[in-house]
């Protein structure tokens, strides 16, 4: 999806966009996996797409529900939270 395309969307598509964007990521990921997955650039395209989906919500204001914790809080987590 072109970024023109993404600001000209409202809030709410917005995040209906990036919730189908992650799902789309995950079945991509999936299918790698099972080794099924023949164009490997559609990985490369949809985590481009849910990052202007990520940066038009942040130029906006918008607080997007948090599907998963960031990599940080998940490392933390797994040492007790010494490093």
């Amino acid at each position: 999806m072109d970024i023109t395309k993404v600001r000209e969307l409202t809030d709410d598509q917005l995040l209906l966009e990036l919730t189908n964007a992650r799902r789309h990521l995950y079945d991509l990921r999936f299918q790698l996996a099972t080794r099924q997955l023949t164009d490997f650039t559609q990985i490369a395209q949809t985590r481009k797409t849910i990052a202007r989906l990520l940066t038009v919500q942040t130029e906006r204001g918008v607080v997007a529900p948090a599907s998963t914790p960031s990599r940080r809080t998940r490392r933390t987590a797994v040492a007790g939270g010494k490093r």
